[in-house]
């Protein structure tokens, strides 16, 4: 039953994230809102939004370690897992100039990720810090022009009625698929014996990051790898800044001892060397990626074991 829900909760997730994001770029689309806001905001915000209902639902049932687990291990698996699998697929490109202004924000977000978290609670202020780096964050990469004109989007809705439909009924379904995710693995971790973080880190994490998965897979066998890379680092940045801001302001949360002790040192270490992998030479190899996946499987090791 707890393996049911937790897969009706996957379902959910992806199919009402997709739901979401079309419905909303479509009706900004309608308003003629340009289509570099739209892709750093709202599908940006739109990928984010499984991590970010799960981590609100996970908080309010009384599951810290599911709301924080599921930011740590979800920028685990966007590196390791993603980027991984991406580079190994079609090895890839960087672009130098964006890559220092992204990674530097990157770095810093994780940096506060890791003060906050030392001080044992994520509390309205951490998400009061956090919500402010978004916006500014936001507000350099609209100057900057971070997002082209003809980046793709999501395929657009003419039908109004239906683009609000498919909006109001993804958020409906994301909602709903969290609850079940939320559910089935607080029950999981009960039923063997674990702390609900490490389900977070692991079960929590790999199923809310599966749109990024299939997006930067899908990206990387069109032969576009460097959008796979530039949505892991977005990713990484909403999900620290954005959906653990949000979730702190809303419903502080406590910090998992686990987590202090292990997993988020573990998380500074892989950003570190996915900036010094990525300006060695500005290209992440096949090699490279096989050696993320080994990696990330090791860590899932460790996590069973400890």
């Amino acid at each position: 039953m707890d393996f049911l829900l937790i897969l009706l909760g996957f379902a959910g997730l992806l199919i009402g994230g997709e739901f979401l994001v079309r419905g909303a770029v479509s009706v900004a689309q309608r308003f003629q809102i340009p289509p570099m806001v739209i892709g750093l905001t709202l599908v940006g915000f739109g990928t984010s939004m499984p991590e970010l209902v799960t981590s609100l639902q996970a908080a309010f049932a009384g599951a810290p370690g599911i709301a924080v687990g599921n930011v740590v291990g979800s920028n685990m698996a966007n590196i390791l897992l993603i980027l991984g699998a991406a580079a190994v697929i079609a090895p890839i490109s960087i672009n130098r100039g964006t890559f220092w202004r992204d990674a530097i924000i990157m770095c810093l977000a994780t940096a506060a990720l890791v003060g906050f978290t030392l001080t044992g609670e994520f509390g309205r202020v951490a998400g009061l810090v956090f919500i402010a780096g978004l916006v500014a964050f936001l507000v350099i990469a609209l100057r900057s022009g971070k997002i082209e004109e003809d980046d793709d989007l999501p395929p657009s809705v003419q039908n109004m009625p239906l683009a609000l439909g498919m909006f109001v009924g993804g958020l409906i379904v994301t909602l709903l698929g969290a609850k079940f995710l939320v559910q089935g693995a607080v029950s999981l971790a009960t039923a063997w014996g674990v702390s609900d973080a490490v389900i977070g880190l692991t079960i929590v994490a790999i199923g809310t990051s599966l749109p990024e998965l299939v997006t930067s897979i899908v990206a990387a066998r069109k032969g576009h790898s460097d959008v796979a890379y530039g949505n892991v680092i977005g990713s990484n940045i909403f999900n620290i800044l954005g959906i653990l801001g949000i979730t702190a302001l809303v419903k502080p949360i406590p910090v998992p001892p686990e987590i202090l002790h292990f997993d988020i040192w573990a998380l500074t270490a892989v950003t570190l060397l996915m900036v010094a992998v990525s300006a060695s030479s500005w290209r992440i190899t096949r090699a490279e990626g096989a050696g993320m996946l080994m990696l990330y499987f090791a860590y899932l090791g460790w996590l069973a074991i400890a």
